[in-house]
């Protein structure tokens, strides 16, 4: 029992940071597991010309890639604290880098190593729920945001017909609140496809 748990926390941390081979077998999985909600969440930013985009919590670079090879995009930028998945990413996006198209950034969403309103999308797939401190996130993203710029969270808040209630709260008294109070507009919790019996889930707002 007492090896089962200690497991079970090794790979919580994995999850939350990844590294080593098991960090890199981890991205490799996170990128088979979410790929429904990475297409709809790449659906969802409603892509225009000339985009300059920035992902939080870019995993092993699959949204990226996809995103780097659509027209309308300028330059993705993906920030990750896992320097073991932004070398995997790297690699993914090998070409797209070279090209000046997308970068990767070693950071953390509390304190973005980007200047103010740089970009016009900000989106994450699965990483709000590592942000310690919401308030300062959000007012970080809210900083580098373009006038007109938007922002989408995925993220599940489910499974299986059954809700997680502290997700639930979070999203409904925590997230939403505070992206209306910094003035966010069309702040929106939109319904997604659900994925391996989860329930996806995306919240979205524009300046």
């Amino acid at each position: 029992m007492i090896l089962l748990k200690q497991l079970s926390s090794i790979i919580d941390r994995q999850y939350n940071q990844p590294k080593g081979v098991l960090g890199w077998y981890i991205g490799e999985k996170m990128i088979r597991q979410h790929k429904t909600e990475t297409h709809w969440t790449i659906e969802l930013l409603n892509l225009q010309e000339n985009e300059e985009i920035l992902e939080i919590g870019c995993g092993a670079g699959y949204a990226m890639k996809l995103l780097s090879n659509q027209p309308f995009v300028h330059k993705v930028i993906g920030l990750d604290l896992s320097k073991t998945l932004l070398h995997s990413s790297s690699i993914r996006n090998f070409m797209a880098i070279r090209k000046g198209k997308a970068q990767v950034v070693l950071g953390n969403v509390h304190k973005l190593p980007f200047k103010d309103k740089q970009f016009s999308k900000v989106f994450s797939i699965h990483s709000v729920y590592f942000w310690g401190n919401l308030p300062e996130a959000m007012a970080e993203i809210y900083r580098v945001l373009k006038p007109n710029g938007s922002v989408s969270i995925t993220l599940c808040e489910g499974k299986n017909g059954e809700s997680w209630d502290t997700v639930k709260n979070m999203i409904e008294n925590e997230l939403i609140p505070l992206m209306k109070q910094m003035e966010f507009i069309n702040v929106r919790l939109l319904k997604g496809p659900d994925s391996r019996g989860y329930h996806t889930v995306a919240i979205t707002g524009e300046l």
